[in-house]
């Protein structure tokens, strides 16, 4: 059985990489999933006027809320999934945790919802696919890729 991580920031893509995922089950992949969401750490000023276990906690039950469409969708498909959030620097720790549960693949939007990081159009999927020692799969949203499909055609003329 291999053992794939599916990247959720709770944007549209990345439910369309989970969505990915569930079509590899269906085609006869045995396959458990991890569902892996990082949420930015606390700043040292939130840290020094707030409790920073008070943060952290938040941040992880922000985390388990932009999940829970990822969990039902696999929920839906019959699929074996684990959830994992993790506080964090997003490409690295995405990377950690594909690796410390002994991932094979890593499957991840191409853009998502990362704050200032969405001005770089895929920073993090970029990121990891450098970094990362595992096959790394990008989803685009399919309205994106028939975009470039007819860019490329009209390149072509």
């Amino acid at each position: 059985m291999l053992k794939i991580m599916l990247a959720v920031d709770g944007s549209d893509v990345a439910l369309e990489a989970v969505r990915h995922g569930i079509k590899l089950l269906r085609s006869g992949l045995d396959a458990h999933f991890v569902i892996a969401h990082v949420q930015k750490e606390a700043s040292l000023l939130e840290l020094a006027t707030t409790d920073s276990d008070l943060i952290a906690n938040a941040s992880i039950e922000a985390g388990m809320d932009l999940v829970a469409p990822a969990q039902d969708l696999l929920k839906e498909a019959g699929a074996s999934y684990e959830v994992e959030i993790s506080l964090g620097e997003e490409a690295n720790t995405l990377i950690d945790i594909a690796e410390s549960n002994e991932c094979d693949q890593i499957i991840i939007g191409a853009t998502g919802q990362s704050g200032l990081g969405s001005i770089l159009i895929g920073s993090v999927s970029r990121e990891v696919a450098r970094h990362s020692r595992l096959p790394v799969t990008i989803v685009k949203m399919p309205e994106v890729a028939e975009l470039d499909e007819s860019s490329d055609e009209e390149a072509d003329d």
